[in-house]
């Protein structure tokens, strides 16, 4: 009886400490989404045109996401703090997740303490759960699916047919929607295929279990396959020109290295013991399968040659579950206590040393400063010319100020005109920004042949003057009979190539508009 009350007093205080931890990640976004300085992001004022036109895909992406901010929208507003909201929730539940599993994997306070900040702490994690997108959502899908393969595995030790059943369904349901949200989870699948063939659980083959959840999966991912069948797998030409233009600068040693960084470096011994958990520890051996999910995952992003390291973060959380019990195994022995505190601790430093490059919680010339003594230079996956702040951060700046710029170039046409003019912008960033800050602004509506703003159409073509935002003059005439100079963009810490852009006006096109609009799409 006393062993009993035991054990369910250890697995409330368990609980009690994951949820500190799920907690303390949730106050932390919470403090940087309400002090918010740097401003919307790009790719935030894009999923909020998105959101405005739903529908069962996008060029670049499922359409859940969309769907979700459209919901939170609604709810809870489009500041800053209301949209970043729902990925600070997913990024809490996803420690709490990362608590559970390691506790399945029978880890103590130990493991459960090196999880959750390993996962926590990890920059990309930090970063990517800041602003809105698919991303957070991704990674609290990848924990999910993760947690329930083990649950599976526990209930087959137990022999409860009934809750195997169950959780298959489950799997097949969060695989559909993960897929839903970020077409990664089919390298999870890929992992989980090869993880059945290659492990003992392959008498699930035997079964219709793996076939009902791959089938529940598929049904719900159907309306994005459909989607691309209708508009010519527009997100695979998407995916292709991304690779060979977009991310060309990245290759297997960036691959590897930015991994190494954006997890946090000092957490490399966690995960690496993660691994040895799932394939050499013999407790661990039991859920090999998560294993080579997590291999196959990463073999296929390094033999695609220019995969970024974001890209296999979201399976790092079940190598942190894994490698903390391994961790917590080794270091029992009394000689290498010392471990227990250490390896927590530095963790910890160095992951709020690289806390600002993750959070936007320092002033901007403070940050700059920063980077600078601590010998970070600014960085870009997409090889791009930067100046004082890493894209991450430049993208954030510029957009109101652009719109703003634009409005008053609109605004010193005449009456009559302005009724018969639209926008034009090169990238959805700039043309998210018009839509976006148009309730600030007087400004008409905005076309842009960039990813799905070119499904979006030109709609009524009786316009006589366009306003256009970049390019240049040359380029401009080829279209338009009269190209004027009217303004110019500025942002001193907006990203290099869309700041001091020309605004020109233009009239008298010398091509119909379905003709420009056959010539202006661009999918990248």
């Amino acid at each position: 009886m006393n062993k009993e009350v035991n054990f369910e007093n250890i697995q409330r205080k368990s609980l009690y400490l994951i949820s500190t931890f799920a907690l303390i990640e949730l106050l932390i976004h919470f403090y940087t989404n309400a002090f918010a300085s740097y401003g919307y992001f790009r790719d935030e004022l894009y999923y909020i045109a998105c959101s405005r036109h739903l529908a069962a895909g996008y060029v670049d992406q499922p359409p859940l996401a969309s769907f979700i901010l459209f919901a939170s929208i609604k709810l809870f507003g489009d500041s800053i703090f209301a949209l970043r909201l729902l990925p600070a929730i997913a990024a809490a539940v996803t420690v709490f997740i990362t608590g559970l599993m390691t506790r399945k994997l029978n880890g103590g306070y130990f493991a459960i303490t090196l999880a959750c900040l390993s996962t926590a702490l990890a920059p990309q994690f930090l970063g990517t759960c800041t602003i809105f997108s698919m991303n957070p959502f991704d990674w609290l899908f990848w924990v999910l699916a993760a947690y329930v393969v083990i649950l599976i595995i526990l209930a087959d030790h137990k022999g409860d047919e009934k809750e195997i059943k169950k959780l298959w369904i489950w799997l097949g349901i969060i695989l559909g929607f993960g897929l839903l949200n970020k077409i990664d989870l089919l390298w999870f699948g890929a992992g989980l295929f090869a993880g059945l063939i290659l492990t003992l659980q392959r008498k699930y083959f035997k079964t219709s279990l793996p076939y009902i959840a791959g089938v529940i999966a598929f049904i719900i991912f159907l309306p994005y396959i459909i989607w691309n069948i209708t508009h010519n797998f527009a997100t695979l030409e998407f995916m292709h020109r991304a690779a060979s233009i977009k991310y060309a600068s990245q290759n297997p040693v960036t691959f590897i290295s930015d991994m190494m960084l954006v997890m946090n470096p000092l957490t490399i011994p966690v995960w690496l013991a993660g691994i040895y958990f799932f394939f050499f520890n013999e407790e661990g051996k039991a859920y090999k399968i998560i294993g080579y999910i997590y291999l196959v995952s990463f073999l296929i992003l390094i033999f695609n040659w220019h995969s970024k390291a974001e890209y296999i973060a979201p399976a790092f959380p079940m190598l942190f579950a894994a490698g903390s019990v391994m961790l917590e195994k080794i270091t029992i022995r009394k000689m290498l206590a010392w471990i227990r505190i250490a390896l927590p601790v530095v963790i910890v430093l160095f992951g709020i040393m690289l806390l600002p490059f993750a959070l936007p919680i320092l002033p901007v010339q403070t940050f700059i400063h920063y980077s600078r003594s601590v010998g970070m230079s600014p960085s870009s996956a997409e090889g791009q010319h930067l100046n004082n702040l890493p894209q991450f951060y430049a993208d954030m700046f510029g957009w109101k100020s652009m719109a703003n710029s634009v409005s008053k170039v609109y605004l010193s046409l005449s009456p009559d005109e302005r009724k018969k003019t639209i926008i034009f912008a090169q990238n959805y960033g700039e043309a998210g920004a018009i839509d976006f800050f148009r309730k600030d602004f007087p400004l008409p509506r905005v076309l842009c042949g960039h990813n799905n703003y070119w499904y979006w159409g030109p709609g009524d073509t009786t316009f006589t003057t366009v306003i256009v935002i970049g390019g240049s003059k040359e380029d401009n005439l080829k279209t338009c009979a009269s190209v004027t100079d009217a303004g110019m963009t500025h942002s001193r810490y907006a990203i290099p190539y869309e700041n001091n852009l020309p605004i020109f006006i233009c009239r008298g096109l010398k091509l119909p508009v379905s003709e420009i609009w056959k010539r202006v799409r661009f999918f990248i």
